[in-house]
């Protein structure tokens, strides 16, 4: 499964933000992440987004890290973050006895 966070700040936050991201601290052993991926939009400022890979038995464990990490993030003017787990589609069959 995977935990997908988005975030989104205005580009006069920027530096603040590259600073607190070079603090944060390692990813736990039972997670992989892709990105962070980031875009620059005309309105809305600048957005990114980060896929951490972990197993379903670790999400309660993995959403309190991922939370924590944005953490990291307040206080910053315009910071805004989501958090979203994912199943695969096989989990979700079995959660509706299809599979």
């Amino acid at each position: 499964m995977v935990i997908i966070g988005t975030i989104s700040f205005p580009p006069e936050s920027a530096n603040e933000v590259g600073k607190r991201f070079l603090e944060l601290p390692p990813l736990p052993d039972y997670m992989t992440m892709k990105g962070p991926y980031i875009r620059g939009m005309m309105e809305g400022g600048i957005q990114g987004i980060e896929v951490f890979e972990l197993d379903k038995a670790k999400l309660a464990e993995g959403v309190e890290y991922v939370t924590n990490r944005y953490v990291t993030y307040f206080g910053i003017p315009g910071f805004r973050y989501a958090i979203a787990p994912y199943f695969e589609a096989q989990e979700a069959l079995k959660m509706i006895g299809l599979a």
